[in-house]
């Protein structure tokens, strides 16, 4: 207590005061003078007292604090009075509780990195495998025919590596929050249309069929190009479900609080264990038969999501995946 120069300096203060007060008291009356050290020394005793109680409830704190510092699980605020160190005491107790969320939501955050690049690793070693498999294929077969077809399918591979890289750029990116997403008013047909070219020269050859019964005139906010990523990888989805000649349903509904989009194939749909996992990042179903890596439906969502939308899965009564894509207005 004493190491503090303010407290120093008001001990020196007071016996200096105290000191002269008996001294005087004393030469106008002994008994005075008497009393009045006796005096200084109570306030002074009584003084210390109080002080060293208020600087036991401060360590309390500072070891407190130290303990957050040092990530101890335990840490407990015990109550305190009134006044300046009950505020002090509450705010170290909210601070507390901030520091051990965000360690928690640090620590939740290590592990899902950890696992994503275990994932990640595990989606490029499939086709880096399958490639090396086939160039090495290439020099024990010296047909011109097997070395083209060889060759398309190591295109195809290397293809595949980089729409899965390019899935996981857009994802870090959202993840880390630097992408702003503009506020535009956005046509729903012409997103519709937009979304689906990529996949038109596939459609075809597959002769997969697409019905779009999307009004003129609907439109919500929200950033353009974005969100047409977002519903390739639902049309993408749909186009990995239907066998050839399937067919893809695109409707809208606007009402006076929302804009829904909704997305149903002629496939199978999803297993009622499945419906829960469908937007999981990497998960792709216990028996799918198709090249996704699951992650489109993941980054549909995270885009989204991010523009104060809503999406779900769910199997149509009349069969097939159905997606609902909700605005507000």
């Amino acid at each position: 207590m004493f190491r503090n120069r303010e407290i120093r300096r008001f001990a020196v203060l007071f016996f200096v005061i105290g000191g002269g007060t008996g001294i005087a008291s004393y030469q106008i009356h002994p008994a005075a003078g008497i009393l009045s050290v006796f005096s200084s020394c109570l306030l002074g005793l009584l003084f210390f007292m109080l002080t060293r109680e208020r600087y036991g409830k401060i360590a309390e704190i500072s070891e407190e604090i130290d303990q957050v510092l040092h990530e101890r699980d335990r840490v407990l605020i015990a109550d305190c009075e009134e006044g300046e160190l009950s505020i002090l005491r509450s705010e170290v107790g909210k601070m507390t509780i901030r520091i051990r969320e965000q360690n928690n939501a640090l620590k939740k955050e290590k592990e899902r990195l950890a696992e994503s690049l275990a994932d990640i690793a595990h989606q490029l070693r499939t086709p880096l495998t399958s490639a090396n498999l086939i160039l090495s294929l290439l020099e024990k077969r010296p047909k011109e025919k097997e070395h083209k077809e060889l060759l398309r399918e190591t295109e195809e591979l290397f293809s595949r590596m980089d729409m899965l890289l390019t899935s996981l750029l857009k994802l870090s990116r959202l993840d880390a929050g630097i992408i702003s997403f503009k506020k535009e008013r956005v046509e729903v047909k012409g997103l519709v249309e937009a979304a689906l070219r990529p996949l038109l020269i596939a459609m075809e050859i597959r002769e997969v069929e697409a019905e779009i019964s999307v009004p003129e005139g609907i439109f919500i906010e929200g950033d353009f190009d974005w969100l047409a990523e977002g519903l390739l990888n639902v049309f993408k989805n749909c186009m990995e479900n239907v066998k050839d000649t399937g067919k893809i349903w695109i409707t809208c509904q606007d009402t006076a609080l929302y804009t829904e989009i909704t997305v149903r194939d002629s496939g199978k749909g999803f297993r009622e264990e499945e419906l829960s996992r469908v937007f999981d990042r990497y998960y792709r179903g216990k028996d799918m038969r198709t090249a996704g890596f699951g992650i489109g439906l993941s980054l549909c969502r995270t885009i989204v999501t991010g523009q104060g939308g809503t999406v779900a899965a769910k199997n149509h009564p009349k069969g097939g995946a159905l997606f609902v894509l909700r605005f507000p207005k």
